[in-house]
């Protein structure tokens, strides 16, 4: 390819954002481009080992021990999930901003070296999925994107619920108290790093009624990731440069073959009957050893049989006979097989579920988790529960309810069409590749 560009993409240190990065990468990578990977030190190989270059920053100090890919968040979340067990009111000072916090103190840390890193790979176009600014990137003077791989509400509106409250669209009455919290615990925080901001060469934030903003949107792309059929209705009309990928998927060669003892009559396995389910708390969630051991038990008492992504804590989770499971799976390759998917709701997650046909039983944790689980609930691919105050008789009769509907898999599977037909990783490349080439706003 004549005109190969340097494309260089930047993803929170996370599995979730990690994964939609790697499928849009892979189609820009066949389209002859360079395509770099900004990661977090934990995370190095792993790109590398999918064919990708990387360049390697750290959020904070070395540790004196070796960390595992995503080792900060996974000790964050474990040590803060105490607080998942209150309101999402109660977790604006418990979680919410103490997790902005971390995020900006790593912003902070690692701009001299991002700055390092765009003048030596001097990119076309850099892309990045984080949900707080790195300076250097706007300030770089270079075409960026932004891919918000969170739920919507991120984007916020006044015809929409407040990012993180989990609250319904119907019902506004919680809605002002929820933003005087966010202010309460957020504004100074915002002051000051909006200060830094400016300091190092970069666009001032923005603080409107809806509370801070910790990222600007880009001049010129803005992706964010969501189906139309479960996406919300806005007051303000987005600006002309944001687009809408409705799911990413990225592509798998890996395979996966469902165990002799779980296969039903049909396939010639040992005679189980029952739902073939899908357990997965996503690489964070799943920290959460308790919580994890409680559903694989739950689960246990039933005749459905269930795959289980255990997590980075796999050895201290017991499953029982009607069960497999390791430490990470390949999920692209096991969803087109389950009936239901049991999810801690990650954007990743439950995109992948619509672009698979599946219905969800969320058990949100954090963050914009709740937001997807109150939307996949209202608008009716799905059930919400609460992850640790759920009754089991709850658990099993949503199951079996969501197993038995008939009308839900005949919509969901309209929708998987339709995705699997237009798929977002294709569209992503093919903005990102406009940007990179001319270097003007992809509206």
């Amino acid at each position: 390819m004549n005109d190969a560009k340097t494309i260089v993409l930047f993803p929170e240190g996370a599995f979730g954002p990690t994964n939609n990065c790697v499928g849009i990468g892979n189609v820009l990578r066949e389209r002859g481009h360079r395509v770099v990977f900004i990661v977090e030190e934990s995370f190095t190989g792993n790109l590398e080992a999918q064919g990708f270059e990387e360049r390697v920053m750290r959020l904070g100090p070395k540790p004196e021990t070796e960390e595992v890919a995503g080792q900060f968040w996974i000790d964050f979340i474990r040590d803060t999930s105490p607080v998942f067990r209150t309101s999402t009111l109660e977790q604006l000072s418990g979680f919410i901003a103490p997790t902005w916090q971390a995020l900006i103190d790593g912003a902070k840390y690692v701009d001299d070296r991002l700055l390092e890193i765009f003048d030596e790979l001097e990119p076309d176009v850099v892309v990045e999925d984080n949900v707080v600014c790195f300076p250097a990137l706007p300030a770089s003077g270079r075409p960026w994107v932004r891919i918000v791989s969170c739920n919507p509400a991120e984007i916020k509106d006044p015809a929409m619920a407040p990012f993180s409250s989990g609250y319904p669209a119907a019902d506004r009455s919680l809605w002002p108290a929820f933003l005087e919290e966010v202010d309460r615990t957020h504004r100074d925080m915002w002051t000051d790093f909006d200060a830094f901001v400016r300091e190092r060469g970069a666009p001032g934030l923005r603080y409107g009624p809806l509370g801070p903003e910790f990222i600007h949107e880009s001049p010129y792309l803005n992706l964010y990731l969501f189906p139309a059929e479960a996406d919300y209705t806005r007051k303000v009309p987005l600006a002309p440069t944001w687009h809408r990928l409705d799911s990413s998927v990225r592509k798998t060669d890996a395979t996966w073959e469902l165990p002799e003892h779980l296969r039903d009559t049909t396939a010639g396995g040992s005679g189980r009957d029952g739902a073939l389910i899908y357990l997965s708390l996503g690489s964070l969630g799943s920290a959460d050893v308790g919580l994890m051991q409680r559903l694989v038990d739950v689960l246990g008492r039933t005749r459905h049989r269930v795959i289980v992504s255990k997590g980075p804590l796999a050895d201290e989770i017991r499953l029982h006979d009607n069960m497999t499971g390791e430490g990470f799976l390949p999920q692209p390759a096991i969803l087109p097989q389950v009936d239901l998917v049991i999810t801690h709701g990650g954007n990743n997650t439950v995109t992948e579920c619509f672009h698979n046909g599946k219905p969800m039983i969320v058990l949100p944790l954090f963050w914009d988790q709740v937001d997807n689980a109150q939307r996949v609930d209202e608008t009716g691919f799905g059930m919400r529960l609460p992850a640790y105050a759920f009754e089991d008789a709850e658990l099993t009769g949503a199951i079996d309810r969501l197993s038995a509907d008939a009308a839900l898999r005949d919509r969901l599977s309209a929708v998987s069409s339709r995705l699997r037909a237009n798929p977002g990783t294709v569209t992503a490349a093919d903005l990102i590749e406009r940007v990179a080439r001319t270097g003007q706003p992809a509206r």
